[in-house]
């Protein structure tokens, strides 16, 4: 399951963004001579569908600006009851064998039949409920938020009642560590040492988007909830420890399929979507490195760009590539998909490729989750 995350996080984290931006038409003249290749990509863009239009008002804008647009486009849903939660997470929240998916332990809980009915949960795996990851003491139990589905998820009764209203963090120190990874303790990240509750990393960045989405989403009522994990004020609104935290959870684990999935699912049910799901640089641009600068549709495919240059091209024989990127590898495919070479690179290298006849390939650039391609022609 852990190795499936990872691979889908990364996978929807770099092609989602393309799906807005008019990649689709580029990408079949490039894979029409493969067409398994094409079908794999082609399934990994659709998995989400933004209505079209659905966030152009927020374009061009920054920071505070941009957080309450995002308001006005999200601010707005289908309220729930909180008794609906327990047949919404049968849609939201379904793990691929049909069971919970939950993100406070592994547990393998049975829509239904392990539901909390009110008694027990005094070890793990007995029961899940419906935890709200934003405590509901924070905006004094008050709807909608109370039963907003971005961020209430089923979890193990017993982690659940164990974190409590403790903030999210990161301990070195934990006094409970629950059976999945998860653990309690005094905070170890800087600017804070209260005790906070610290997810598995597969999931850091996920309740860091739903963060995000709080916050934005009632960004009129923000102002007046009360917690060490928030400002007190409509902007930033989460504390200044908390947004490093959440900014870095956030870039660390990127987007999942599982995540996108659920937006969709709540989508259908509450009529709004997690911006920060749908576009994850939107964070960068109201809290992180990019504030003050306009955010656009296509700033997610830009954060994820490696700069690099090569020559000459066409080639004969040696091809020079030139970068600013540390830590880097390359490959070189054929039109078909096919890796033809790959190795580590330093920031100026060149590459023989007397073994490659003539013809056009792709160069790709790699580093972390950051990918380029240029295509380049050999004639000889």
């Amino acid at each position: 399951m852990r190795d499936y995350l990872y691979f889908s996080k990364h996978i929807s984290y770099i092609c989602y963004p393309l799906l807005k931006i008019g990649i689709i038409s580029n990408l079949v003249l490039l894979m029409k001579k493969n067409l398994t290749l094409f079908l794999l990509t082609l399934s990994i863009l659709v998995t989400a569908q933004i209505p079209d239009g659905y966030y152009n008002s927020a374009v061009g804008k920054s920071e505070a600006a941009l957080k309450t647009q995002l308001f006005t486009i999200v601010g707005t849903h289908t309220e729930r009851t909180y008794a609906d939660l327990w047949t919404d997470f049968q849609t939201t929240d379904k793990r691929a064998d049909g069971k919970v998916w939950d993100m406070y332990s592994n547990c393998t809980f049975t829509f239904v039949t392990n539901q909390d009915g009110g008694s027990g949960g005094t070890s793990e795996c007995q029961f899940y409920n419906r935890e709200h990851s934003m405590p509901n003491s924070w905006f004094s139990k008050a709807y909608p938020m109370y039963s907003d589905l971005f961020h209430m998820y089923p979890t193990d009764k017993y982690v659940n009642n164990q974190r409590g209203n403790n903030p999210f963090g990161e301990t070195a120190t934990p006094t409970s560590t629950f059976l999945n990874g998860s653990k309690l303790g005094t905070c170890s990240f800087a600017g804070y040492t209260g005790t906070v509750y610290e997810p598995v990393d597969e999931y850091k960045g996920d309740f860091a988007r739903t963060y995000f989405y709080m916050v934005t989403a009632y960004d009129d009522k923000v102002s007046g909830w009360v917690s060490d994990q928030l400002a007190g004020n409509q902007y930033p609104a989460l504390s200044t420890w908390s947004v490093s935290l959440f900014l870095k959870w956030n870039s660390q684990d990127p987007v999942s399929t599982k995540e996108t999935n659920r937006n969709e699912a709540v989508f259908g049910i509450q009529h709004n979507r997690n911006p920060f799901i749908d576009h994850p640089e939107l964070a960068e641009y109201i809290w992180g490195a990019h504030k003050g600068e306009p955010w656009s549709l296509s700033a997610g495919l830009n954060e994820l760009k490696i700069s690099f240059s090569i020559s000459p091209n066409p080639v004969q024989n040696e091809l020079n590539i030139k970068t600013d990127e540390p830590n880097s590898s390359y490959a070189i495919y054929n039109l078909s998909g096919q890796v033809l070479k790959e190795d580590r690179l330093n920031i100026q290298q060149s590459i023989s490729v007397n073994e490659l006849e003539s013809g056009m390939y792709l160069l790709q650039l790699q580093s972390g989750q950051r990918k380029s391609i240029q295509k380049f022609i050999v004639n000889k």
